[in-house]
């Protein structure tokens, strides 16, 4: 068995991998932490989880994670890396799900997330954790940066057609995503009350959002360009829906000559025929957020909408596989299992 600790558990995604790791057949949670609700057991923050998970909350200090195979980090940016090498000294394997391995230009990362990286050695060591992109790696790794829940839609989406060189106008690509409020965790803030969020769709961060570099920085690894370089460059607008769960991309590129007469429905339905979780839709489909709701699945659907348009339409859930089931998904790998090991739930609908 793995023994797997969690730090954090009390957010969204914590309580995602509480749920998911607690049906995994091959793990034991033996620690969950939280500074502020320590002695609290885990059912009583979420009921969902009696008979489930009989865990109390602890503080980390009295968690043991240097026992554990492996440890997750639902925390906010800057925990995980500064715990990271001493748990790493104990042969532990770490999976964070915040952005504390995801930048690899040390600027860039305290451009956007206002602290330095106190550790850009394991940095340069850590794996970005999209396993259709970097399976192989990720078996290998020690340290996985689990992506971001709108990067991983929006590579997943582009992928396709990066990775065909001459296909796409790669230097003007264009992300239009939606999330539902769990996106934005479980703090109390105004934009996310029910009388603020319902009934209504705005955009955000349309001056520079964080998920910005992270998504070009992982498309330039795509198609294959040297980092920082403008032959790869996507415009991304995020926006909030009034929905719970679920993350709704619509991507554009302008496509070459050559690109125009390439047959889009096959390109994708070849490059994904082997991935367990991502499904290419027949063509003309509109994927929906509910086909994919408490799922690791991702759904895809392209279309051209113009001779020299191609249009990507990605759903996916956004504390699944946008965080939570994607970070078992790396451990699966990383401990040496089928990756899709306790993530073959069927989404829930309606």
């Amino acid at each position: 068995m793995i023994k797997v600790g969690i730090v954090g558990g009390t957010g969204y995604t914590g309580v995602e991998l509480l749920r998911l790791l607690s049906q995994h057949p091959q793990v034991k949670i033996t620690a969950i932490t939280s500074r502020k609700e320590a002695g609290m057991p885990v059912s009583d923050m979420y009921p969902s989880l009696r008979g489930r998970v009989d865990l109390a909350f602890t503080t980390p200090d009295e968690a043991r994670l240097n026992e554990c195979d492996v440890v997750f980090f639902a925390t906010p940016h800057g925990v995980a890396m500064a715990q990271a090498r001493e748990l790493l000294a104990d042969g532990v394997k770490i999976i964070d799900l915040a952005a504390d391995f995801r930048l690899k230009d040390t600027a860039e990362f305290e451009r956007w997330y206002g602290m330095p990286h106190s550790c850009p050695d394991l940095l340069a060591e850590a794996v970005y954790g999209l396993p259709e992109l970097h399976r192989e790696a990720i078996r290998k790794a020690r340290i996985v940066g689990n992506p971001g829940c709108y990067p991983t839609s929006v590579q997943l989406g582009f992928a396709p057609l990066l990775k065909t060189p001459g296909l796409v106008d790669a230097a003007h690509l264009i992300a239009n995503c939606a999330s539902g409020v769990s996106g934005a965790g479980r703090k109390a803030e105004v934009h996310t009350l029910l009388a603020e969020a319902s009934d209504n769709f705005k955009a955000y961060g349309v001056k520079g959002h964080r998920h910005g570099p992270e998504i070009n920085q992982q498309l330039r690894v795509i198609a294959g360009v040297a980092p920082g370089s403008a032959a790869v460059h996507c415009v991304f607008v995020p926006h909030l829906i009034p929905a719970i769960r679920g993350i709704h991309s619509t991507l554009y590129a302008r496509l070459t000559p050559s690109g125009q007469q390439a047959d889009l429905q096959a390109l994708f339905e070849a490059h994904y025929r082997d991935e367990p979780f991502v499904d290419v839709m027949p063509a003309g489909s509109a994927p929906e957020t509910r086909s994919v709701r408490a799922s690791n699945f991702v759904r895809i659907a392209v279309h051209k909408p113009a001779p020299d348009l191609a249009m990507v339409l990605v759903v996916e859930d956004n504390l699944t596989k946008g965080a939570s089931g994607q970070a078992v998904q790396c451990m699966n790998l990383m401990c040496g299992l089928d990756e899709t090991t306790g993530l073959l739930q069927v989404p829930v609908l309606p």
